[in-house]
Protein backbone atom coordinates (compact mmCIF):
# COMPACT_ATOMS: atom_id res chain seq x y z
CA UNK A 1 0.00 0.00 0.00
CA UNK A 2 0.90 3.39 -0.82
CA UNK A 3 1.09 6.32 2.07
CA UNK A 4 -1.87 8.16 2.06
CA UNK A 5 -1.67 11.93 0.62
CA UNK A 6 -3.64 15.36 1.56
CA UNK A 7 -6.10 14.93 -0.32
CA UNK A 8 -9.00 12.32 -0.23
CA UNK A 9 -9.99 10.11 -3.46
CA UNK A 10 -13.48 10.60 -1.68
CA UNK A 11 -13.15 14.73 -1.76
CA UNK A 12 -13.18 14.34 2.22
CA UNK A 13 -10.87 16.28 4.31
CA UNK A 14 -8.30 13.05 4.75
CA UNK A 15 -7.47 13.93 8.56
CA UNK A 16 -11.04 13.47 8.70
CA UNK A 17 -10.96 10.11 7.21
CA UNK A 18 -8.26 8.84 9.50
CA UNK A 19 -10.13 9.76 12.41
CA UNK A 20 -12.80 8.15 11.33
CA UNK A 21 -11.41 4.92 11.19
CA UNK A 22 -9.83 5.05 14.76
CA UNK A 23 -13.09 5.83 15.60
CA UNK A 24 -15.00 3.52 14.02
CA UNK A 25 -17.00 0.85 16.68
CA UNK A 26 -15.49 -1.88 14.35
CA UNK A 27 -12.20 -1.12 14.56
CA UNK A 28 -10.61 -1.88 17.71
CA UNK A 29 -6.65 -2.75 16.29
CA UNK A 30 -4.78 -0.53 14.37
CA UNK A 31 -5.14 -2.93 11.46
CA UNK A 32 -8.44 -2.66 11.10
CA UNK A 33 -8.23 1.21 11.61
CA UNK A 34 -5.59 1.56 8.67
CA UNK A 35 -8.04 -0.95 6.65
CA UNK A 36 -10.77 1.38 6.78
CA UNK A 37 -8.25 4.22 5.81
CA UNK A 38 -6.21 2.03 2.64
CA UNK A 39 -2.98 2.32 4.17
CA UNK A 40 -0.09 0.35 5.85
CA UNK A 41 -0.41 0.29 10.07
CA UNK A 42 3.36 1.73 9.63
CA UNK A 43 1.59 4.82 7.00
CA UNK A 44 -1.51 5.00 9.26
CA UNK A 45 0.17 5.51 12.52
CA UNK A 46 2.90 7.63 11.02
CA UNK A 47 0.16 10.16 9.58
CA UNK A 48 -2.21 10.62 11.87
CA UNK A 49 0.74 10.94 14.55
CA UNK A 50 2.35 13.83 12.67
CA UNK A 51 -1.26 15.42 12.02
CA UNK A 52 -1.89 14.99 15.68
CA UNK A 53 0.67 14.56 17.85
CA UNK A 54 -1.00 11.40 19.44
CA UNK A 55 -0.89 7.72 18.38
CA UNK A 56 -4.17 6.19 17.12
CA UNK A 57 -4.54 3.54 19.78
CA UNK A 58 -3.35 6.42 22.21
CA UNK A 59 -6.52 8.77 20.69
CA UNK A 60 -9.04 6.35 20.38
CA UNK A 61 -9.07 5.24 24.14
CA UNK A 62 -8.84 8.97 25.02
CA UNK A 63 -12.16 9.90 22.98
CA UNK A 64 -14.20 6.39 23.83
CA UNK A 65 -13.01 7.11 27.87
CA UNK A 66 -14.59 11.11 27.52
CA UNK A 67 -17.98 9.19 25.85
CA UNK A 68 -17.28 6.79 28.53
CA UNK A 69 -17.45 9.77 31.27
CA UNK A 70 -20.36 11.66 29.40
CA UNK A 71 -22.47 8.20 28.94
CA UNK A 72 -22.02 7.87 32.87
CA UNK A 73 -22.93 11.39 33.62
CA UNK A 74 -26.31 10.73 31.90
CA UNK A 75 -27.03 8.01 33.84
CA UNK A 76 -25.12 5.32 31.95
CA UNK A 77 -24.50 2.11 34.46
CA UNK A 78 -20.03 1.99 34.89
CA UNK A 79 -20.52 -1.90 33.45
CA UNK A 80 -22.25 -0.81 30.06
CA UNK A 81 -19.65 2.23 29.58
CA UNK A 82 -17.08 -0.09 29.94
CA UNK A 83 -17.91 -2.31 27.63
CA UNK A 84 -19.11 0.44 24.95
CA UNK A 85 -15.71 1.76 25.58
CA UNK A 86 -13.71 -1.66 24.77
CA UNK A 87 -13.04 -3.06 27.72
CA UNK A 88 -13.16 -6.51 28.47
CA UNK A 89 -13.82 -5.85 31.89
CA UNK A 90 -15.20 -3.69 34.70
CA UNK A 91 -12.59 -3.72 36.97
CA UNK A 92 -10.18 -2.79 33.74
CA UNK A 93 -11.63 -0.06 32.74
CA UNK A 94 -12.17 1.24 36.21
CA UNK A 95 -8.38 1.55 36.64
CA UNK A 96 -8.19 2.85 33.51
CA UNK A 97 -10.56 5.52 34.07
CA UNK A 98 -9.56 6.69 37.58
CA UNK A 99 -5.84 7.08 36.35
CA UNK A 100 -7.41 9.34 33.22
CA UNK A 101 -9.87 11.55 35.53
CA UNK A 102 -8.28 10.98 38.73
CA UNK A 103 -11.26 9.70 40.33
CA UNK A 104 -13.22 6.78 39.84
CA UNK A 105 -16.24 6.01 37.13
CA UNK A 106 -18.98 5.98 40.60
CA UNK A 107 -17.97 9.66 41.28
CA UNK A 108 -18.69 11.13 37.57
CA UNK A 109 -21.72 12.77 37.77
CA UNK A 110 -23.54 15.23 35.00
CA UNK A 111 -21.30 18.69 35.87
CA UNK A 112 -17.90 16.47 36.02
CA UNK A 113 -15.26 17.42 33.25
CA UNK A 114 -15.16 15.16 30.64
CA UNK A 115 -12.27 16.39 28.52
CA UNK A 116 -8.57 14.72 29.18
CA UNK A 117 -5.56 16.77 27.82
CA UNK A 118 -4.51 16.12 24.41
CA UNK A 119 -2.12 17.44 21.73
CA UNK A 120 -4.79 18.74 19.53
CA UNK A 121 -8.37 19.32 19.16
CA UNK A 122 -10.17 16.40 19.26
CA UNK A 123 -12.69 15.35 21.64
CA UNK A 124 -15.88 13.69 22.24
CA UNK A 125 -18.69 16.33 22.27
CA UNK A 126 -22.60 15.00 22.38
CA UNK A 127 -24.74 14.38 21.12
CA UNK A 128 -22.67 14.14 17.71
CA UNK A 129 -19.76 11.55 18.31
CA UNK A 130 -16.53 13.78 17.73
CA UNK A 131 -15.83 17.85 17.99
CA UNK A 132 -12.78 18.67 16.50
CA UNK A 133 -11.41 22.36 17.43
CA UNK A 134 -10.51 24.29 14.60
CA UNK A 135 -6.64 23.54 14.14
CA UNK A 136 -3.71 22.62 12.21
CA UNK A 137 -1.73 19.76 12.24
CA UNK A 138 -2.44 19.06 15.66
CA UNK A 139 -2.01 23.15 16.34
CA UNK A 140 -3.80 25.62 18.29
CA UNK A 141 -6.26 27.98 16.82
CA UNK A 142 -5.18 31.53 15.56
CA UNK A 143 -8.31 32.70 17.22
CA UNK A 144 -6.37 35.23 20.15
CA UNK A 145 -8.35 34.05 23.10
CA UNK A 146 -8.31 30.30 22.37
CA UNK A 147 -4.21 31.18 21.88
CA UNK A 148 -4.18 33.06 25.44
CA UNK A 149 -6.25 30.60 27.16
CA UNK A 150 -4.07 27.64 26.02
CA UNK A 151 -0.80 30.01 27.09
CA UNK A 152 -2.12 30.52 30.41
CA UNK A 153 -2.58 26.96 31.10
CA UNK A 154 0.95 25.70 29.59
CA UNK A 155 2.76 28.44 31.11
CA UNK A 156 0.71 27.57 34.84
CA UNK A 157 1.89 23.78 34.69
CA UNK A 158 5.57 24.69 33.59
CA UNK A 159 5.45 27.72 36.95
CA UNK A 160 4.11 24.17 39.08
CA UNK A 161 6.64 22.29 37.76
CA UNK A 162 9.89 24.72 38.56
CA UNK A 163 8.13 25.38 41.73
CA UNK A 164 8.45 21.59 42.86
CA UNK A 165 12.04 21.48 42.81
CA UNK A 166 12.37 24.44 45.34
CA UNK A 167 12.72 23.58 48.87
CA UNK A 168 9.64 23.86 51.36
CA UNK A 169 11.09 27.00 52.94
CA UNK A 170 11.52 29.02 49.89
CA UNK A 171 8.25 27.53 48.41
CA UNK A 172 6.14 29.03 51.13
CA UNK A 173 8.37 31.93 51.83
CA UNK A 174 6.32 35.21 52.17
CA UNK A 175 8.53 37.65 50.12
CA UNK A 176 5.93 40.31 49.82
CA UNK A 177 2.47 41.24 51.65
CA UNK A 178 0.87 41.50 48.08
CA UNK A 179 -2.69 41.23 47.31
CA UNK A 180 -3.89 41.15 43.68
CA UNK A 181 -7.46 41.01 44.35
CA UNK A 182 -9.14 42.37 47.94
CA UNK A 183 -11.47 39.58 47.77
CA UNK A 184 -9.12 36.73 47.73
CA UNK A 185 -6.42 37.75 50.20
CA UNK A 186 -2.55 38.09 50.12
CA UNK A 187 -0.48 35.86 47.88
CA UNK A 188 2.99 37.23 49.00
CA UNK A 189 4.80 33.01 48.95
CA UNK A 190 5.24 30.71 45.89
CA UNK A 191 2.66 28.76 47.36
CA UNK A 192 -0.06 31.20 47.74
CA UNK A 193 0.05 32.78 44.54
CA UNK A 194 0.31 29.28 41.97
CA UNK A 195 -2.65 28.29 44.40
CA UNK A 196 -4.39 31.37 43.52
CA UNK A 197 -3.89 30.78 40.08
CA UNK A 198 -5.00 27.36 40.07
CA UNK A 199 -8.20 27.60 42.27
CA UNK A 200 -9.42 30.90 39.97
CA UNK A 201 -10.63 28.71 37.47
CA UNK A 202 -11.74 25.71 39.83
CA UNK A 203 -14.32 28.53 41.40
CA UNK A 204 -15.30 29.93 38.05
CA UNK A 205 -15.79 26.21 36.84
CA UNK A 206 -17.71 25.38 39.67
CA UNK A 207 -15.67 22.27 40.81
CA UNK A 208 -14.99 22.32 44.79
CA UNK A 209 -16.43 25.02 47.62
CA UNK A 210 -13.17 25.13 48.57
CA UNK A 211 -9.52 24.87 47.62
CA UNK A 212 -7.60 22.29 48.17
CA UNK A 213 -4.00 21.68 48.93
CA UNK A 214 -1.44 23.65 47.68
CA UNK A 215 1.77 21.47 47.75
CA UNK A 216 3.37 21.44 44.20
CA UNK A 217 1.75 17.99 43.48
CA UNK A 218 -1.33 18.77 44.61
CA UNK A 219 -1.57 21.76 42.93
CA UNK A 220 -0.27 19.71 39.52
CA UNK A 221 -3.40 17.99 39.83
CA UNK A 222 -5.65 20.21 40.54
CA UNK A 223 -4.20 22.20 37.40
CA UNK A 224 -4.18 19.22 35.20
CA UNK A 225 -8.41 19.12 35.92
CA UNK A 226 -8.96 22.52 35.91
CA UNK A 227 -6.93 23.58 32.85
CA UNK A 228 -8.59 21.11 31.06
CA UNK A 229 -12.10 21.86 31.71
CA UNK A 230 -11.20 25.73 31.36
CA UNK A 231 -9.46 25.08 27.74
CA UNK A 232 -13.05 22.81 27.10
CA UNK A 233 -15.28 25.92 28.52
CA UNK A 234 -13.79 28.49 26.76
CA UNK A 235 -13.78 26.60 23.56
CA UNK A 236 -17.29 25.73 23.81
CA UNK A 237 -18.14 29.64 24.51
CA UNK A 238 -16.30 30.61 21.44
CA UNK A 239 -17.73 28.21 19.11
CA UNK A 240 -21.57 29.36 20.29
CA UNK A 241 -20.14 33.01 20.28
CA UNK A 242 -21.78 32.82 23.76
CA UNK A 243 -19.43 35.90 24.82
CA UNK A 244 -22.57 37.84 25.77
CA UNK A 245 -24.44 35.29 27.83
CA UNK A 246 -24.66 36.16 31.63
CA UNK A 247 -23.92 33.45 34.65
CA UNK A 248 -25.33 34.08 37.90
CA UNK A 249 -22.73 33.65 40.96
CA UNK A 250 -25.09 33.29 43.65
CA UNK A 251 -21.85 32.86 46.20
CA UNK A 252 -21.97 36.73 45.91
CA UNK A 253 -23.81 38.85 48.19
CA UNK A 254 -25.99 40.20 47.17
CA UNK A 255 -25.77 37.36 43.90
CA UNK A 256 -24.16 39.15 40.56
CA UNK A 257 -24.67 38.90 36.80
CA UNK A 258 -21.55 38.37 34.71
CA UNK A 259 -20.93 38.29 30.90
CA UNK A 260 -19.22 35.05 29.52
CA UNK A 261 -16.52 37.49 27.70
CA UNK A 262 -16.14 39.44 30.73
CA UNK A 263 -15.51 36.06 32.92
CA UNK A 264 -12.49 34.74 30.41
CA UNK A 265 -11.22 38.29 30.49
CA UNK A 266 -10.86 38.22 34.02
CA UNK A 267 -8.76 35.06 34.53
CA UNK A 268 -6.43 35.38 31.72
CA UNK A 269 -5.87 39.16 32.90
CA UNK A 270 -4.73 38.45 36.54
CA UNK A 271 -3.59 35.09 35.41
CA UNK A 272 -1.17 36.67 33.41
CA UNK A 273 -0.57 38.97 36.19
CA UNK A 274 0.25 36.13 39.02
CA UNK A 275 1.75 34.31 36.41
CA UNK A 276 4.88 37.38 36.39
CA UNK A 277 4.58 37.31 40.49
CA UNK A 278 5.67 34.04 40.30
CA UNK A 279 8.26 34.43 37.75
CA UNK A 280 9.87 37.36 39.92
CA UNK A 281 10.14 35.06 42.90
CA UNK A 282 11.55 32.17 41.27
CA UNK A 283 14.21 34.48 40.32
CA UNK A 284 14.33 35.60 43.96
CA UNK A 285 14.52 31.85 45.23
CA UNK A 286 17.93 31.55 42.35
CA UNK A 287 15.65 29.55 40.16
CA UNK A 288 15.73 30.46 36.47
CA UNK A 289 12.85 31.09 34.33
CA UNK A 290 11.72 32.80 31.27
CA UNK A 291 9.99 35.28 30.35
CA UNK A 292 6.78 33.94 29.22
CA UNK A 293 6.33 35.87 26.44
CA UNK A 294 3.91 34.28 24.33
CA UNK A 295 6.06 34.90 20.85
CA UNK A 296 8.18 32.82 22.71
CA UNK A 297 5.85 30.12 23.19
CA UNK A 298 4.01 30.25 19.63
CA UNK A 299 6.45 28.80 17.71
CA UNK A 300 7.13 26.03 20.26
CA UNK A 301 3.31 24.80 20.10
CA UNK A 302 3.31 24.58 16.34
CA UNK A 303 6.59 23.34 16.07
CA UNK A 304 6.08 20.80 18.34
CA UNK A 305 3.69 18.29 16.10
CA UNK A 306 5.75 18.48 12.88
CA UNK A 307 8.84 17.36 14.89
CA UNK A 308 6.98 14.20 16.91
CA UNK A 309 5.64 13.58 13.60
CA UNK A 310 8.89 13.22 11.73
CA UNK A 311 10.49 10.68 14.17
CA UNK A 312 7.30 8.36 13.98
Amino acid sequence: MTEPTTESPSGRDRLRELLDAVLDEDNARLSEMAGQAHASPFHFSRQLSRDTGESPVALRRRVLLERAAWRIGQGSSVTDAAFEAGYASVEGFTRAFARAFGHPPSATTAGSGRWLPAPNGVHFHPPIHLWVEEYQRGRPSMDVTALQTHHDVDDTAHLIRLAAALPEEEYRRVREERTVLSWDGPEGSIAATLDHLVGTKESWLADTPGRGADDPESLRIRHERAGARWIAVVTDIGRRDAWGDRLIDALCDPPESFLLGGVVAHVLTYSAHRRQNVRHMLREAGVEVDQGDPLEWLPERYEAPRKRGDTV
